[in-house]
């Protein structure tokens, strides 16, 4: 959520910030509303300093035992429009509040322009996409082919877009959740956390999941209470309403869980495999600093999310979200897109992104400086490392063999109890 006083300073800047992020906003609705606020509340003002006289005149009145009649009963219908402009008041914050929620955060002034992911530079690639002499397949078909992946059996479980593994199927994405978790705690300084798999409402809005994007979440019927798409929203929500210690800055966290998302608006978009699930596996890495330090911070979870797929040797490349294809809390993100052989292309695997106080506003997330009055909105930054269904996918790809058997990269082999082959 933005500061109130930041936008009415600077609307032009706001305007321009929705412009080039392709958004349809009419900042228009909230002058119009903000103009009606502070109307009401001038209105109120000078009816309660009304009342004040009043009521002095008719102490004074009484003491001189003058009829109080006509004033009682003026400053009855004062206090009745009063009451009519609180109401009216009250509405006009609701009013303000949807606005404020439902505006996307600022891009950095380092964020590329652009309309859609089209237009996101690559910044870096690395490793090269290996050279075969066989036709390379897709991981479903690879998967299935070795019996470790089950999509049809799944449907019937479930329905489509939920994932069946099988076996070493199993205990591949098992390997790699731990590996994951291992590696931030030991090489990069991050904390375990084992959060809830379910939130409620405000932690969702929090972390800017609602209002906006409510269709694509899954919610428990009955319950005010959603299952989680991402780790990001119970880990950011550890702190919410809290006020930090200056020295405890950065905090550092890492968490596994399932994550769930209806997909919708994805209809007919990678149907087939693990790319796009209503139930995946994820590690996420979430940050908490000050201000001046988050940019800094988030080349540091960049690499760290970068050393998964450097160790497990599989090529990737990293874009820069240009203006177009931010996403609604962030202030800049970068991609990591890995290749996929069977596919020709290079997808998405992980998201690092600045929210800067962007979902430290909406959970009032503070920290206090030493021999400083006050407090200051910490930076929340998070990022996948990485979407491990996504992870599999990559090794079953890059790593398969002429004879449909699958290689295990060194560095999961301990994790795989030694095992270095998948095959039939």
């Amino acid at each position: 959520m933005l500061d109130i006083k930041f936008i009415r300073q600077n609307i032009d800047k706001i305007k321009k910030a929705m412009e080039d992020r392709h958004e349809d906003f009419d900042i228009k609705l909230f002058q119009k509303a903000d103009d009606k606020r502070r109307a009401i509340l001038s209105e109120i003002e000078t009816l309660r300093h009304r009342k004040n006289i009043a009521s002095e005149h008719i102490a004074q009145m009484k003491k001189e035992k003058v009829n109080v009649d006509a004033i009682v009963s003026e400053m009855k219908s004062v206090s009745d429009k009063i009451k009519v402009l609180n109401d009216a008041l009250s509405e006009n914050e609701e009013t303000m509040n949807q606005f404020l929620l439902n505006l996307p955060n600022i891009p950095h002034d380092s964020v590329p322009l652009g309309k859609d992911s089209s237009q996101n530079p690559v910044v870096k690639k690395i490793g090269a996409p290996p050279k075969v002499d066989f036709e390379q397949k897709s991981h479903w078909d690879i998967g299935e082919n070795l019996n470790i992946l089950d999509f049809e059996r799944a449907a019937k479980i479930t329905g489509a877009r939920f994932p069946l593994y099988v076996g070493a199927g199993a205990r591949l994405e098992r390997a790699l959740i731990n590996y994951m978790l291992d590696l931030h705690t030991t090489q990069h300084g991050y904390t375990e956390i084992l959060p809830p798999f379910i939130v409620n409402r405000l932690s969702m809005t929090n972390t800017g999941q609602l209002p906006k994007f409510e269709e694509d979440l899954f919610k428990l019927e009955g319950w005010d209470y959603f299952m989680v798409p991402t780790a990001e929203v119970p880990v950011t929500n550890i702190h919410q309403n809290d006020i930090l210690d200056e020295d405890i800055l950065p905090i550092f966290y890492t968490a596994y869980t399932p994550c769930f998302r209806s997909e919708a608006g994805s209809y007919g978009k990678d149907t087939r495999g693990l790319i796009r699930q209503h139930q995946f596996n994820k590690v996420e890495l979430v940050k908490f600093t000050k201000p001046e330090s988050s940019y800094e911070e988030l080349e540091k979870l960049l690499d760290n999310a970068e050393t998964v797929l450097k160790n497990l040797e599989i090529p990737y490349q990293v874009v820069d979200l240009c203006t177009g294809d931010l996403g609604f809390s962030a202030a800049k993100t970068y991609d990591i897109e890995v290749w996929m052989p069977g596919q020709g292309v290079y997808r998405e695997i992980s998201s690092c992104s600045n929210f800067e106080d962007f979902q430290a506003r909406r959970a009032n997330i503070r920290y206090k400086e030493k021999g400083k009055k006050g407090t200051k909105l910490v930076h929340t930054l998070n990022g996948s490392g990485l979407a491990v269904g996504r992870t599999v996918a990559a090794l079953l790809e890059n790593f398969q063999q002429p004879e449909g058997s699958v290689v295990i990269p060194e560095a999961l082999r301990p994790y795989m109890n030694g095992l270095d082959k998948i095959e039939l």
